[in-house]
């Protein structure tokens, strides 16, 4: 089977039941070269089943593309077809990437990396649907599927343009968290940060909570989408809370990732009351922070903040997460403030081949785009 996708109406493959195709995703994530929470069968699925007809294309086209060598499945590609590729009315193949998933890798095999790139780029190569080339957004462009993507293009003599990189907070450190708490930040901030929570602590009851019991999970679930709600989102329309879809997706990745021992779930109450909370998923040795929310009306005591800290010392303090990625825009003045480490999130162009006037059709395309950017670079004076 060179194409699989999620059992879910139009997706249902003919060959293989639900809970095989699942087993084969949840094996093939235990043993991924480099971990990816959001394409793990967990939260991918739920994506699939909520959020699949609300990305750009609005027509659910989600694709998801396996590699497979000798019957065994090494890699997994989701993709969506897209009528633009940034400004240029240029059609592509993009790794799927809905609003709330802020990392792209696939999920490929440790040791098979080389091997899962060719099978995939071959399949698209090949497929009739994929017009023109594949833009791949949100990599690590120091992880295993840059490293092997760029090692294939290379030795296919195939087109490969990194399009935009970008630096976001990442916290990776053996410190323990009060020697990286006193290591990387400021003492004016250390000092601000404790007379904060000592005022807060004089409005009552404060107690800070990982969430561990499946039964409490709805209720928090619906705190977090309360909270969230009630602050700057709610009233811009961009909390999880304003669309039905994103609350669907929301609570069925929250259960999925919990049932898969995935879900890192973190709360600060108020006399019973949250005033913070953060929701984060895990993935092998590492986590990615999906979502946070806070109280506005608490903003004199930056509960923000204090949640963060309070998450540093969740993670530092557990042996089984070596990393976690913020998923933090760039240069952003909290979280850069308390993380001292940095990952490069980068978007790869990479040309597709195929056959006849399909081949010499993406050539042209690949091109025209590389000659776009740089006519506009040069105008910008950056070149």
């Amino acid at each position: 089977m060179d194409m699989a996708a999620h059992p879910s109406p139009p997706f249902v493959p003919d060959s293989l039941p639900l809970a095989a195709l699942r087993a084969r995703w949840t094996t093939l994530a235990a043993e991924a070269a480099e971990a990816n929470a959001f394409y793990a069968p967990d939260l991918l699925a739920a994506a699939i089943d909520h959020l699949a007809g609300n990305g750009p294309t609005g027509n659910g086209d989600v694709r998801l593309i396996e590699a497979q060598a000798d019957g065994e499945l090494i890699g997994l590609l989701p993709v969506t077809v897209q009528a633009r590729h940034g400004r240029l009315p240029i059609g592509c193949v993009a790794n799927w990437m809905h609003d709330h998933c802020f990392f792209g890798a696939p999920l490929i095999r440790r040791g098979q990396e080389m091997a899962a790139w060719r099978s995939l780029l071959a399949q698209l190569d090949a497929a009739e649907w994929a017009p023109h080339f594949l833009h791949l957004r949100g990599l690590d462009a120091a992880g295993a599927n840059a490293a092997a993507l760029e090692a294939l293009c290379v030795e296919q003599g195939r087109g490969r343009r990194e399009v935009h990189r970008h630096d976001r907070a990442m916290l990776r450190s053996d410190l323990s968290a009060d020697t990286y708490w006193d290591t990387h930040v400021r003492a004016k901030k250390r000092k601000e940060i404790r007379r904060l929570q000592k005022r807060l602590a004089e409005l009552g009851t404060i107690e800070q909570r990982l969430l561990d019991d499946g039964a409490d999970l709805p209720r928090w679930c619906g705190d977090f989408l309360a909270l969230e709600a009630s602050g700057w989102k709610g009233r811009e329309g961009s909390a999880l809370a304003s669309k039905p879809d994103d609350i669907a997706f929301f609570r069925a990745a929250c259960a999925a990732a919990f049932a898969a021992g995935r879900l890192h779930f973190l709360r600060i109450d108020l006399d019973g009351r949250a005033i913070a909370m953060l929701v984060n998923f895990r993935h092998g040795d590492g986590a990615f922070s999906f979502k946070i929310a806070f109280d506005e009306e608490m903003g004199r005591f930056s509960p923000g903040v204090l949640i963060e800290i309070a998450n540093l010392y969740a993670v530092q303090d557990d042996p089984a997460i070596g990393w976690m990625d913020s998923c933090a825009a760039a240069d952003h003045p909290m979280i850069d403030s308390l993380w001292a480490e940095r990952r490069s999130i980068v978007q790869y162009r990479i040309a597709l081949h195929g056959k006849g006037a399909t081949r010499l059709r993406r050539a042209a395309a690949f091109a025209l785009a590389g000659g776009v950017e740089r006519i506009a670079s040069r105008m910008k004076g950056q070149e």
